[in-house]
């Protein structure tokens, strides 16, 4: 899996990156299909940085995107926010699975 952390508009220390990227890894154990992480954290505005989530999966991608007080509050908040995003994507997938479709004829 790839993880890519950019940076718009001013700098970002490496512990708050790190951190960043620790609750972001956490995405792959809720899919394990997950091919790459992009995230791009705009700190034009340092009263309300911006975060971009983009997740691509195996032929999907997801988009999560959120403004807060602080830095780690909207990155919280993103990956809560790709964390519902991909456990109803897996529910669907599993779901389509599970049923017996056209075979139960």
């Amino acid at each position: 899996m790839q993880l890519n952390i950019s940076i718009r508009h001013g700098h970002v220390s490496e512990p708050t990156q790190a951190l960043v990227r620790e609750k972001v890894e956490k995405l792959t154990r809720l899919y394990d299909r997950i091919s790459a992480i992009e995230i791009t954290l705009d700190v034009e505005h340092r009263e309300l940085p911006r975060v971009d989530l983009k997740v691509s999966a195996k032929k999907h991608d997801f988009v999560a995107t959120e403004q807060a007080e602080n830095l780690i509050a909207a990155v919280d908040i993103a990956v809560e926010r790709m964390e519902q995003q991909l456990r109803k994507h897996k529910e669907k997938v599993q779901d389509r699975h599970r049923g017996a479709g056209h075979r139960e004829e």
